[in-house]
């Protein structure tokens, strides 16, 4: 079963770092990809699509990463949802957003990356995103900073939402999250980080950046599905996702 990076950001109007990051993930064997346009949803234009073909050998998947003010703001935001592109995702430490989040059946996943938002995930979301069949995202690139005091904190509250997700069998994939190439990992290093440094049992390690991931993408895929009714039931097989 394949391992994921499930948040490759990248900047859709700088061509020379889309180019620089997917060559990294190539020499670093990093063939699956989940691809987050910065500063919101973008479009492929024609340009763009040409310049990522030159990739073929990578198994590239995309990603909106909404990220709402307050709750007002998410559902003007999910308005939005037939313009965004692949997989949907919220971002937020506001609880309110978090739980109408959880509900909606837009939203594939909710992503807890920075500390202030790791911090915030409680039993009650984690219930709701389980309900609804979505997904919840922690993210390593909080934890690559050089303050060995600011990292131990940090450490220290991932460590906390991940075993209250691990608790409560929560639907949750790990990605690096790295904005910098540089810090890029292959995904079997992340496995073996979350297992050592945070202690996520192996086999739920894998899990969180292979097979979660796959069920993640299928999610995604089912909402694309026009004859999609509920999880499990559809009277076609959905497409890529787009």
């Amino acid at each position: 079963m394949p391992y994921f990076e499930s948040r490759l950001r990248l900047n859709p109007s700088n061509f020379g770092e889309v180019e620089h990051k997917l060559n990294f993930c190539r020499v670093l064997g990093i063939n699956h990809l989940i691809i987050e346009f910065e500063n919101g949803p973008s479009k492929i234009t024609p340009e763009l699509k040409t310049l990522i073909s030159k990739f073929s050998t990578l198994k590239l998947y995309y990603r909106t990463t909404i990220k709402p003010k307050n709750l007002d703001d998410l559902k003007n935001s999910l308005k939005q949802t037939k313009s965004m592109i692949g997989i949907i995702s919220v971002e937020s430490s506001d609880r309110k957003v978090q739980i109408q989040a959880a509900k909606d059946s837009r939203v594939d996943m909710l992503s807890f990356s920075a500390e202030k938002i790791i911090k915030s995930i409680t039993p009650g979301v984690i219930s709701l995103t389980k309900q609804n069949n979505s997904f919840i995202e922690f993210t390593l690139q909080s934890i690559m900073v050089k303050n060995k005091a600011i990292q131990s904190r940090v450490l220290r509250s991932l460590y906390r939402a991940l075993q209250l997700a691990i608790q409560l069998n929560a639907n949750y994939i790990i990605s690096g999250n790295f904005s910098d190439a540089f810090n890029l990992r292959h995904p079997r290093a992340l496995v073996s980080i979350s297992h050592t440094l945070l202690d996520i049992p192996l086999s739920n390690a894998k899990k969180a950046l292979s097979e979660n991931v796959i069920a993640l993408i299928n999610r995604a895929k089912m909402r694309y599905n026009k004859n999609y009714i509920e999880p499990g039931v559809s009277l076609i097989k959905g497409g890529d996702v787009q």
